[in-house]
C-alpha cells in the first residue's frame, strides 16, 4: 500500500514539512467512512517561535498599516478565490464524513463569514486604522479639553486553535475579524480534519492575495505554542472545556497578558412550549429542528441540541415523531454514496468516545427510545450493511425520567445523540436549562408570547443565543445550530465564557481600547475626525466646490442669518399638513413648559439650514444621503434669526468607487449664539472635479 503523504504546514510564507526521519512517528489520519489512510501528520522540527515572530514582524508590517476598508476588500477577494475552487474543498470534506449539506455549512458558511466581514468593514468601520469607540467626553467648560476612546490594532499574532468538526468555517470565522482588525493569524486546526484546512490555506496562498506574514498554518501538534506567546498576542480556542481550562491557566494568559477566548462543549437545550402539541406548526418545527441537530455533521456540533425539554406527558409523542422523521428522512452511510443524508463521525476514536458517553448516559438514568446502533449503516437502497473501517453511529435519542439526573446535564456525547426530559412549569423548564452550566444556544418552540417571554427572561443569563421558533418565522429561521457572523457566538460558564463573531464586536476583541485626552485640535489630528473647537478653515472656495482630493478636515462655511417669521411657520404648516398645536396655537403652546409660545417646526429649520449652506451649482457633491445624530436643542420663535456653521468632519474615500462619503458637522444657532439644532450631514462627493 502506498504510504499517505505528509501534510505540510505553511510557515513564514512557505510550505514546510518534516523529513521522513522526523516523521517516523507521524499520526495517520484516515477516511472516516472507509478507514483508508488520507494523510500523515507531524510537526517534529517545526519552529513555532520563529513562526510567531514572523507574524509579529513581517505580518504586522504588511497588514496593520492597511485601513479597515483595504483589509475588507482583501477579505472579499479571498472569499471569491475560495468560491472559485470550493469544489476541491467539498471533495476533501467528504473524506471527513461530511455530507454535501454538512460541507455547505462548513465551506460556504466559512466563505460567507468573509463576505459578511468584508461588507461590515466597509459599511461600519472608517477608512482608517483607528476605530472610535463611543462619543466625545467634554472635560472642560470651554471645550478646550476633551476625551474619547479609540481602538488600535494589537501588536501581536492571533493564534487560532480550532476543533475538528468545522475545518473551514472554524478557521475563517476566527480569521475574518482578526484580519479586519489588522492582526496576522496563525491557524492551528485539529489533526483529524486538518487536511481540509490546509487546502483552504493553500488556495489563499496560491491566490497571491495574502499580505506577507498575514496567515500561517501549523498542521499537527504545537505543544510549545503557548510558551512563546506574550503581551499583544491573542488566543481563540474551540474545543473541550478541559483543554480550555488548561490553556487558560497557562502562564502566558495568567502572567503575560495574552488575551484568551474560548468556545467549548455545551449542553444546549431546546424547549417545547405547552401550547405546541402534536399537529401544531410549532410541534412540527420542534421535531424538524431536533432531528436536524442530531444528524447534521452527525451531531458533531458544539451548538447541537443535547437536551430536548418537553412538557409533562409529551415524551412519547416527541419520541414517536423523531423516530418517524428519522426513518423517513435519514440515510446513514458514506457521504459520497447517492441518497446518504448523514455520514460517519470524524474518526473511529471519536465514534468509540461517543459510544462510551452514551453508556454513561444510560448508567445515569437514560433509556434509549430511538436508535442506538453502531457499526451498521443504512445503505442508499434501504438495506443494512456493515460499516467496515467506518466511524458510524446511528441517531440516538434517550429519555430521562428524572429531570435532576446529573448525567443529563453533565455528559455530552459529541455525536448524533440527544436526550428527552419533561418539565411541569416554566420555572422548572428554566431550571433544567440552567443545569447545563452555561450554553451556546437554547431554542424555544412556542406561539404563546407569555410563556416565551417568561422563559426567555429566565434563561437568557445562561445562554449566548436564544432562538424563538414559531409558525411566523419557521420558514425563515436559520435554525438552532447555526451561528451567524452578525450575532455573538459563545456562551457563559461551561460554554467557555467567550464571544466570537457578533459583527464588529469580534473585530474589537483584537484591538486595544485606549482613552485619549487632549485638545480638540490634537484629537482631530489623531483620529481624522473633526472635533468642535479644533482648527477650521473658511477660506474660499465653498467646501461644496471641492472634490474629495481637495477637501480637508475642518473646511468650513458659516452662513448668513435668516429671520424666522410667523408667515414662514404657517406656510410650512399648510404645505406639509403638520399643524401640531405648538406651531399653530399660541395659548396651547404657552401652556407647554417646553415652549415660550408658537415655535417653528424643527424640519422647517433644517430646510432653511440647507438653503443657507448649500452651493446649488453642479459640482463634486453628488448626493445627500442622510442625517445622523439630529437633536433639537432650543425652540425658535417668530422673529428669531438662524445661522448655520457647516464643517467637514470626516472624509471616507471608497476604495472601489469614484466617490467617497463626507460627514459634515452642522450646527444651527440663533441670534444669541445658542445652539438651536445640531446633526451630522452625510453626502457623497466625487474624488475628482467633474469634467467641464
Amino acid at each position: 500500500m502506498t504510504q499517505a503523504r505528509l501534510l505540510p504546514s505553511y510557515i513564514q510564507d512557505a510550505w514546510w514539512e518534516p523529513t521522513e526521519a522526523d516523521a517516523a512517528d507521524a499520526t495517520v489520519v484516515r477516511d472516516a467512512s472507509t478507514g483508508e489512510e488520507v494523510v500523515r501528520v507531524s510537526t517534529t522540527g517545526l519552529d513555532t517561535a520563529a513562526a510567531l515572530e514572523h507574524a509579529r514582524t513581517v505580518g504586522q508590517h504588511s497588514l496593520a498599516p492597511l485601513t479597515f476598508h483595504q483589509r475588507a476588500i482583501l477579505l472579499k477577494q479571498m472569499a471569491l478565490a475560495l468560491t472559485e475552487r470550493k469544489s476541491e474543498l467539498y471533495e476533501l470534506s467528504s473524506r471527513t464524513g461530511a455530507t454535501k449539506s454538512d460541507s455547505w455549512v462548513d465551506i460556504d458558511g466559512g466563505i460567507g463569514v468573509l463576505f459578511t466581514y468584508s461588507s461590515k468593514g466597509r459599511r461600519e468601520m472608517p477608512q482608517s486604522t483607528i476605530y472610535l469607540d463611543g462619543p466625545v467626553e467634554p472635560l472642560s467648560k470651554d471645550g478646550s479639553f476633551l476625551a474619547r476612546h479609540i481602538c488600535t490594532t494589537l501588536p501581536g499574532v492571533a493564534v487560532q486553535i480550532n476543533a475538528f468538526n468545522f475545518p473551514v468555517w472554524g478557521s475563517l470565522e476566527k480569521l475574518a475579524p482578526a484580519f479586519l482588525a489588522g492582526m496576522p493569524t496563525l491557524i492551528k486546526p485539529a489533526t483529524p480534519t486538518g487536511y481540509v484546512a490546509e487546502h483552504m490555506v493553500r488556495i489563499l496562498a496560491e491566490s497571491g492575495l495574502l499580505p506577507a506574514g498575514a496567515i500561517q498554518l501549523v498542521s499537527g501538534s504545537a505543544r510549545d505554542l503557548m510558551d512563546h506567546l506574550r503581551l499583544g498576542d491573542t488566543v481563540g480556542f474551540t474545543g473541550s472545556a478541559s483543554t480550555a481550562d488548561s490553556l487558560r491557566r497557562h502562564e502566558a494568559v495568567q502572567a503575560r497578558g495574552v488575551r484568551f477566548t474560548a468556545e467549548t462543549d455545551s449542553i444546549n437545550a431546546s424547549v417545547l412550549g405547552p401550547d405546541a402539541v402534536p399537529g401544531t406548526p410549532e410541534f412540527d418545527a420542534y421535531v424538524r429542528g431536533l432531528v436536524a441537530e442530531m444528524t447534521a455533521k452527525a451531531g458533531q456540533k458544539c451548538t447541537a441540541i443535547r437536551r430536548a425539554v418537553v412538557p409533562t406527558g409529551m415524551t412519547d409523542a416527541v419520541a414517536d415523531a423523531v423516530r418517524e422523521r428519522i426513518a423517513a428522512k435519514v440515510v446513514v452511510g458514506d457521504p459520497r454514496a447517492e441518497g446518504v443524508t448523514m455520514g460517519p463521525l470524524a474518526s473511529t476514536e471519536q465514534r468509540d468516545e461517543v459510544l462510551r458517553q452514551v453508556m454513561k448516559l444510560r448508567e445515569g438514568g437514560g433509556q434509549i427510545v430511538v436508535g442506538g446502533d453502531a457499526g451498521h449503516v443504512t445503505l442508499a437502497d434501504g438495506s443494512l450493511g456493515e460499516a467496515a473501517g467506518g466511524a458510524f453511529v446511528a441517531p440516538t435519542l434517550l429519555a430521562f425520567d428524572d429531570p435532576g439526573a446529573d448525567a443529563l446535564h453533565e455528559i455530552e456525547a459529541f455525536g448524533p445523540v440527544s436526550s428527552l426530559v419533561e418539565y411541569g412549569s416554566p420555572e422548572q423548564a428554566a431550571e433544567i436549562v440552567a443545569r447545563g452550566g452555561g450554553s451556546l444556544v437554547t431554542s424555544v418552540a412556542s406561539h404563546d408570547p407569555a410563556f416565551v417571554s417568561e422563559l426567555t427572561r429566565r434563561i437568557a443569563p445562561h445562554n449566548g443565543r436564544i432562538l424563538l421558533l414559531d409558525r411566523d418565522d419557521a420558514r425563515a429561521s436559520t435554525g438552532h445550530g447555526s451561528p451567524l457572523p452578525m450575532l455573538v457566538h459563545g456562551g457563559p460558564g461551561r460554554a467557555g465564557g467567550g464571544e466570537e463573531l457578533g459583527g464588529i464586536r469580534s473585530v474589537l476583541h483584537h484591538m486595544q481600547r485606549t482613552a485619549i485626552q487632549g485638545s480638540p485640535t490634537m484629537l482631530t489630528a489623531l483620529t481624522g475626525v473633526w472635533h468642535p473647537g479644533a482648527t477650521a478653515s473658511t477660506e474660499a472656495p465653498h467646501p461644496f466646490r471641492k472634490s474629495l482630493a481637495e477637501l480637508r478636515i475642518g473646511d468650513q462655511v458659516v452662513s448668513e442669518r435668516r429671520e424666522i417669521t410667523l408667515d414662514d411657520i404657517e406656510h410650512f404648516a399648510d404645505f406639509t399638513g403638520d399643524r401640531f398645536y405648538a406651531h399653530m396655537d399660541q395659548e396651547a403652546a404657552e401652556a407647554n413648559a417646553f415652549f415660550p409660545g408658537r415655535v417653528a417646526h424643527g424640519y422647517l429649520l433644517l430646510s432653511f439650514a440647507a438653503g443657507l449652506f448649500v452651493e446649488p451649482a453642479p459640482g463634486p457633491v453628488l448626493a445627500n444621503t442622510g442625517l445622523d445624530n439630529l437633536r433639537f436643542m432650543t425652540p425658535v420663535s417668530p422673529g428669531d434669526t438662524l445661522r448655520v456653521t457647516l464643517t467637514a468632519k470626516q472624509i471616507t474615500p471608497r476604495e472601489t468607487d469614484p466617490y467617497g462619503e463626507v460627514r459634515w458637522d452642522a450646527v444651527l444657532t440663533n441670534q444669541d449664539d445658542e445652539t438651536v439644532a445640531q446633526y451630522d450631514l452625510l453626502t457623497y462627493v466625487a474624488k475628482e472635479q467633474p469634467a467641464a
